[in-house]
């Protein structure tokens, strides 16, 4: 009997969910992927072939050029990255650190590592954190992450052009198996037929804004949230906004201090994090509704600092009832479990915060319906959106890039087409059972910490100091994000 897979459509109104089994799946999506919906040109021309072209040269795209660049089973391929911006040079590390950071999980350093870009991080600046605290600002309910008991890092705070950088220096040292294209806009992707006709092209054709015209056996989407890659092959998506913006900023401590702890609180109104950039600098990131985060913006830095202090330290969210319910429950559990759980430590208060590094941004979830199409790949924001509050947007990324550079590697070694749909397949596959897990269980730990209703915080509450007080259960939970 064949496995039994579970296959998420995205239908017209939603999400569609049947039952099939993999080789009918298979079978299915070989028939359908093929044919897309196109305009045909009237030949090939005289344009450049190439085995890979990734469109993207953000950390993802970069990362996934590195990674086929140094593929030993890739070596003579012609790859090409096309990135519309200017090339990221950082010879000396800014003073001031950006609003823009990632947490960069294990599994993610060692991917940064292998295509040598994680010593020019570590060269530049980053920062390794050891522990993380997460709890309610309704109730007294919280949980610690930690490993090995604080032995080993986490996670690592990295600003998002110092990893840009470092994979724009790494790409330097590839040029003979990497090409570049800085300042390179496409306007124009013409897709292939999947059965050749009279007057199509075999390959993947690519436009740029000079006029300049390129094809390629296997096109790599990296090109962000609004993939001009996926809206032009017209893959569904689903996606909904959640009416909220994240509010970023650096901060400063009121005094220097190991600052090796990521803090998250869920407020009613969204979660509010700190994650360390240095002993005395945090980084803000604050998820609200629109119009508070207008709000954050327009106060003077004392007032929004008095904020910040409040939205971490002030229990007047919480009621009687929860505390009651919660102190019971909390010392039930104790009672079974005497040696377990983890004290609560308190967050470093904030002083001030860095000129001019107050902004927002919107905040949504987008999922594309596929990550592939006839000689078409998915990677990254192009394929997957996810809220800001577990940390995880980059490193489901880099997971992308690991699993669709090993696959190709295995399909160079057996002599096989880069853009067959055979591995692109399994990429798919492979990808998509990792990421809809992970986006469901942000997306529900999104919306059950986004109300103070009694019956939800009772849930939450039970649930974090039941999670608290098992190991085994947070170790599989850091060993699932880490990967």
């Amino acid at each position: 009997m064949h496995k039994i897979i579970k296959a998420t459509l995205a239908l017209k109104n939603g999400l569609g969910r049947c039952f099939i089994t993999e080789k009918q799946l298979s079978v299915i999506k070989k028939a359908s992927r093929g044919f897309v919906c196109v305009e045909h040109g009237s030949g090939s021309g005289k344009s450049e072939v190439y085995d890979v072209i990734i469109s993207g040269g953000g950390m993802v795209g970069s990362a996934m050029a590195c990674s086929l660049g140094l593929d030993p089973n890739l070596m003579g391929k012609k790859i090409l990255l096309l990135e519309a911006g200017n090339k990221k040079v950082m010879d000396v590390v800014p003073e001031s650190y950006s609003t823009r950071v990632s947490s960069i999980s294990p599994g993610s350093a060692t991917l940064l590592s292998g295509v040598g870009a994680w010593e020019h991080i570590t060269a530049m600046r980053y920062k390794p954190y050891k522990k993380m605290q997460v709890w309610d600002a309704c109730s007294d309910a919280l949980i610690t992450f930690d490993k090995e008991n604080l032995q080993e890092e986490m996670a690592y705070i990295v600003e998002n052009d110092i990893v840009v950088a470092a994979l724009t220096k790494q790409l330097d040292s590839l040029s003979d198996n990497v090409q570049v294209k800085y300042r390179s806009k496409v306007v124009k992707y013409t897709w292939p037929r999947p059965h050749q006709a009279a007057d199509s092209i075999p390959w993947v054709q690519v436009t740029l804004a000079n006029g300049e015209t390129l094809q390629t056996k296997l096109l790599i989407g990296a090109d962000g949230p609004n993939s001009m890659v996926r809206r032009e092959l017209g893959i569904p998506t689903v996606k909904w906004n959640y009416d909220q913006s994240a509010v970023v900023a650096v901060l400063h401590l009121s005094e220097p201090t190991e600052n090796n702890v990521a803090w998250q609180r869920f407020l009613p109104t969204g979660p509010i994090a700190m994650l360390p950039l240095s002993d005395t600098q945090s980084s803000l990131v604050w998820s609200t509704s629109h119009r508070l985060a207008e709000e954050l913006l327009e106060l003077d830095e004392e007032s929004f600092v008095d904020a910040i202090n409040s939205a971490f330290w002030s229990n007047e969210n919480q009621s009687e009832l929860i505390e009651t319910a919660g102190s019971l429950f909390r010392s039930i559990l104790s009672a079974i479990m005497p040696y377990a759980g983890s004290p609560r430590q308190l967050p470093p208060s904030v002083a001030g915060i860095g000129p001019k590094t107050r902004v927002m941004f919107p905040l949504g979830m987008g999922h594309a319906s596929e990550y592939i199409r006839h000689r078409v790949a998915l990677i990254g924001d192009a394929a997957h959106r996810v809220h800001p509050l577990a940390g995880q947007g980059a490193n489901l990324g880099f997971g992308d890039v690991a699993c669709l550079t090993q696959l190709l590697s295995q399909a160079a070694f057996t002599g096989k087409d880069l853009g067959a749909m055979q591995h692109l397949l399994e990429y798919e596959t492979d990808r998509q059972r990792h990421n809809l897990p992970m986006m469901a269980a942000i997306d529900l730990m999104k919306r059950l910490y986004s109300t103070n209703a009694a019956p939800a915080v009772l849930l939450r509450t039970f649930g974090l100091q039941t999670t608290n007080m098992l190991p085994a259960l947070k170790e599989q939970i850091m060993a699932f994000a880490s990967k």
